[in-house]
């Protein structure tokens, strides 16, 4: 089966399921024209209130966390929806893996509100050339296509030189190494605010990298949009 094809057919269960009344996906109730019935979606995981700015990890009083003053990552800030714990988890495999693309808008939809006011472009974290077409979708794009207030959906001014390992599949000391000079910027970036979207951010090594290609080519300020963060166990 050809990937346009299984794209093609995922597009249109995304459409039907977006048309007409459907089910909860996680508990089955009628969800109406939703994805989750508003029961599922208030359960859903947040992150606290207290964390940093930074890598939004938990704080005790909402300020910069040691860590990010000790070694400061090349991006400025993390805005967050969910953590990433069941059943956010979840949802995110069935989109990646099961080309579920009608949580994409989901996840979008949630993210628009945490979307930087004047950001001039947005970023969606890109694969390798080979993995998008294993794959056959990129999911931070379809996410970010929910964002539809965003006028400038960037996908051609960074690439993915470089087909890393999966970074789930290492130790976390080893993800920076993994990504070191895997992104390549063109563009000229110049006193720009760049929001990169991604779907989960776990140690932020692949965030990171990309944020010192973006700083490489002059943008002024990198933030992350992410559907979901990792917290520590």
């Amino acid at each position: 089966m050809s990937n346009a094809f299984v794209r093609l057919k995922a597009a249109g269960r995304a459409l039907v399921s977006a048309a007409l009344p459907q089910d909860c996906l996680l508990c089955g109730a009628r969800a109406g024209a939703g994805l989750l019935c508003s029961a599922c979606a208030a359960e859903l995981p947040r992150l606290p209130q207290m964390r940093c700015p930074v890598c939004a990890l938990p704080t005790s009083d909402a300020t910069v966390c040691g860590r990010c003053l000790s070694k400061p990552p090349h991006f400025d800030a993390t805005h967050a929806l969910f953590a990433y714990a069941f059943p956010v988890d979840r949802l995110i495999q069935v989109l990646k893996y099961r080309a579920r693309l009608a949580v994409a808008p989901f996840f979008g939809e949630g993210l628009a509100d945490l979307l930087p006011a004047g950001a001039d472009r947005l970023v969606p974290l890109p694969l390798h050339p080979r993995r998008l077409k294993e794959r056959g979708f990129n999911q931070a794009l379809e996410i970010a296509r929910a964002l539809a207030r965003h006028p400038s959906i960037d996908t051609a001014s960074v690439e993915r030189e470089i087909d890393t390992a999966p970074q789930a599949s290492l130790a976390w000391d080893e993800r920076g190494r993994n990504v070191h000079g895997a992104f390549l910027c063109r563009a000229d970036l110049s006193g720009q605010h760049v929001v990169v979207l991604d779907d989960v951010m776990t140690t932020g090594a692949t965030l990171d990298e990309c944020a010192r290609a973006l700083k490489k080519r002059g943008a002024a300020r990198v933030t992350n949009l992410v559907v979901a963060r990792t917290l520590p166990a």
